[in-house]
């Protein structure tokens, strides 16, 4: 008799619309999250597996503490030929981490892979559904205006890269309403563990 794999739930949502948060969310409710953002920090940081491939295709943009992230990033990002080759080196990477974690959690009802640009990017093959996290223009203006070092300029650019919220919803098997309390989210966010777990 065939072993049941876990059901795949891709997590997605634009910048600022709190998908760190709801990521967390799943996790207190004892879901295993394979944050994809944070395994490449991990591969490029220092003593990361990936610094020597990054700093032989792109000389200088890697030190002790990893690879230059501002370095790196105005490079690739001017140039897409750049872009491709660094993704050759990372994706790979990634996709081992990915199966690795699969292999690990198995026997777990439901895992979420929390995938930022997965309809800009990675597709969505190999899961079983999507789940997108949004909140109204205003209340995501606010909250990425309010980082460290953002400027209207910086937040045009970066949503002109992104689907648009509205794309990803009409798109999305699920959406978590991430605009009023926390409280209300995670209402949301253990009320989906319960559907997809049942």
């Amino acid at each position: 008799m065939s072993r049941r794999r876990p059901y795949i739930l891709g997590l997605t949502g634009s910048i600022g619309m709190g998908k760190s948060t709801v990521a967390a969310m799943f996790r207190d409710c004892g879901v295993p999250v394979f944050d994809a953002d944070a395994e490449v920090h991990r591969l490029q940081g220092p003593g990361g597996l990936l610094v020597p491939a990054i700093e032989e295709a792109f000389p200088g943009t890697t030190g002790p503490q990893g690879v230059k992230r501002a370095e790196l990033g105005a490079i690739v990002f001017a140039d897409p030929q750049a872009l491709k080759r660094l993704e050759a080196i990372v994706h790979p990477a990634v996709a081992e981490e990915r199966f690795a974690f699969m292999e690990a959690n198995r026997d777990a009802p439901l895992i979420v892979f929390d995938i930022p640009l997965l309809y800009e990017k990675t597709g969505t093959r190999g899961l079983d559904a999507v789940a997108v996290v949004s909140a109204p223009p205003a209340e995501q203006r606010r909250r990425v205006l309010a980082r460290p070092g953002m400027t209207e300029t910086k937040f045009a650019e970066i949503l002109a890269l992104q689907v648009p919220d509205a794309e990803k919803r009409e798109r999305a098997d699920h959406v978590i309403e991430n605009g009023g309390s926390l409280d209300d989210t995670r209402k949301q966010v253990e009320a989906l563990v319960r559907t997809l777990t049942s």
